[in-house]
């Protein structure tokens, strides 16, 4: 199932936060080979995950990371308009209503079901925070799996050549988003929307709402 946790909330689910970083080192360190750090514990963590971002992770039946995603609001600092302003002719992208995702990784096993269910949820917190849009930082050969899942990005900029092109993107928020991942999924929007409750009551959402639009 889908679990919306901010880094200060991930001590209380141990086995979820390891196996979530454990994973992130596989996948951008072994796999991509990306100027990532990794620690003595093996984890991938960098100076974003010390601002208590918040991540949604898909938790398997035995309490392991299936895939997770960080997300961040773009009023404060983010990866975008740090370290990938080329991709945007130079233009900061500081909005109450975008928020950055990053860090978007599968397990070793992970499959698209899994990627399905993180945007699916990703759109439900938008929905949830009043956001309009989502940006993040992807491969370009990856956006036919994005279009397979109902949530092809819109390219503002992009740098390099074929499969190791990459692109900024902006993803939309909004019921009709959500709706085209559910239909292509499987995923019942009933069951996308149970996710966020679980994890959010009411009120804790209207404050986070205002705080984002601070």
């Amino acid at each position: 199932m889908i679990r919306y946790l901010y880094a200060d909330q991930l001590s209380m689910r141990a086995v979820l936060a390891e196996s979530m970083f454990k994973h992130r080192a596989v996948q951008f360190k072994q796999r991509l080979d990306w100027e990532v750090s990794v620690d003595e514990k093996g984890w991938e963590v960098d100076q974003y995950d010390a601002m208590n971002p918040l991540y949604i992770v898909w938790e398997n039946a035995d309490g392991t990371h299936g895939g997770s995603v960080r997300i961040m609001p773009t009023t404060g600092r983010i990866m975008t308009n740090e370290h990938f302003l080329d991709l945007t002719g130079g233009v900061k992208i500081q909005s109450p209503f975008i928020w950055e995702c990053t860090r978007f990784c599968l397990a070793p096993d992970g499959n698209a079901g899994v990627a399905a269910a993180l945007l699916a949820a990703g759109v439900e917190l938008g929905l949830r925070f009043g956001l309009d849009q989502a940006v993040g930082v992807i491969y370009s050969k990856t956006i036919p799996l994005y279009r397979r899942i109902g949530s092809e990005p819109a390219i503002i900029g992009s740098r390099g050549e074929g499969r190791e092109q990459i692109s900024v993107g902006l993803w939309p928020i909004s019921v009709e988003a959500r709706a085209e991942i559910s239909a292509k999924s499987g995923i019942p929007v009933s069951v996308i929307t149970r996710w966020f409750d679980a994890s959010f009551d009411g009120a804790h959402a209207a404050d986070t709402r205002m705080a984002a639009a601070a």
